[in-house]
């Protein structure tokens, strides 16, 4: 079977046990260790490592995305911070025009991407911005005034979210006719220690666009990846329920047991690996044994199971080896177990 293939039974619970990992390494990260990734890129041909660097977020940089917001880097080709919210009074709501789904990207290269990964084997992915309906509520009203009104619930928050439904709506449209296997859904809803807002708030606001959105790419085959950093336990079920089909948590903010009773056979699991306290702080052993109870606890012959690490600015370059071996070293562990 191609790539592709085996990828899609996984994902749809089908799989051998084959666990599927990628490594995205920080520009920053990647020109301090590049000798040593390239050979330890070599050593672990099952892991997909990768950088990447736009040369708009370089440090004391300023640009304006589609939405009308002014984004300011503090730190050289990585995510910025917004610092000019165009929908911080609401009167301009009343003149604002949103950005034009025919403008999202290049369909037409878009098309003939898709086209080409089919070829290949290779999974056809669409793409929708990360922060794509609860972060850029935030962005375009700014935090405090987002917060507030989560609280309120002024008229025109309910028109801001039509817009911003409305928007994503025809974009992932353009995604299905194309023909992708998967849309890519980005929104981090948690905080350390829990949502910033009450489930009961984020069910009533966000979570009927959420359906309608994902919904779309369910009624045709289409698989959902929706990653969210910081802890959803609590709307967890919800996300489930929404539709979503691989979901990307991370792993020690959420509990690995929450994540095997909430999440496991039902849907895959991506699981972002911790980037806090073990992969930054600890050593290479301590890394290995726990990417090695991940893929036992969560695991399974069905598949089910991604793996997924970002390596930031601060790990130590053996620290970063030593994620990608253990990815490599565990990728056929449940294949392993069946076949015994």
């Amino acid at each position: 079977m191609t790539e592709r293939e085996r990828m899609l039974r996984c994902i749809e619970l089908k799989g051998d046990g084959e666990i599927f990992s990628t490594v995205i390494v920080t520009w920053p990260v990647w020109e301090k260790n590049a000798e040593m990734l390239e050979r330890v890129k070599e050593r672990c041909p099952h892991v997909k490592v990768s950088t990447g660097r736009d040369e708009q977020q370089r440090i004391g940089a300023k640009s304006e995305d589609k939405w009308g917001c002014v984004w300011a880097y503090q730190q050289d080709y990585l995510v910025g911070q917004v610092v000019q919210h165009p929908l911080a009074d609401w009167e301009r709501l009343k003149e604002y025009v949103p950005p034009d789904p025919e403008d999202y990207t290049d369909w037409k290269k878009a098309a003939q991407d898709i086209r080409e990964a089919k070829t290949k084997g290779v999974l056809a992915s669409g793409g929708i911005d990360h922060g794509f309906f609860f972060l850029l509520l935030t962005y375009l009203r700014g935090y405090q005034n987002a917060m507030i009104d989560f609280a309120e619930q002024p008229p025109c928050l309910f028109e801001l979210i039509e817009i911003i439904e409305d928007y994503w709506v025809k974009v992932v449209k353009k995604w299905i006719d194309l023909g992708v296997d998967v849309v890519n859904f980005g929104d981090d809803l948690g905080l350390q220690f829990s949502l910033p807002i009450s489930p009961a708030t984020w069910r009533r606001l966000i979570k009927p666009s959420y359906q309608k959105l994902f919904r779309l790419c369910r009624e045709k085959r289409v698989q959902v990846r929706f990653h969210t950093d910081g802890r959803v336990v609590e709307i967890m079920e919800d996300l489930v329920e929404c539709g979503v089909s691989i979901l990307n948590p991370q792993d020690l903010v959420n509990g690995l047991d929450n994540l095997a009773r909430l999440l496991k056979g039902r849907v895959c699991i991506e699981l972002d690996i911790d980037r806090q306290s073990i992969t930054f702080s600890g050593t290479p052993q301590d890394i290995k044994k726990h990417i090695f109870t991940c893929v036992e606890k969560l695991g399974s012959p069905q598949g089910g199971l991604f793996l997924i690490f970002g390596a930031y600015p601060g790990i130590p370059g053996e620290n970063l080896a030593a994620v990608i071996e253990a990815c490599e070293q565990y990728h056929n562990y449940w294949v392993r177990e069946k076949n015994e």
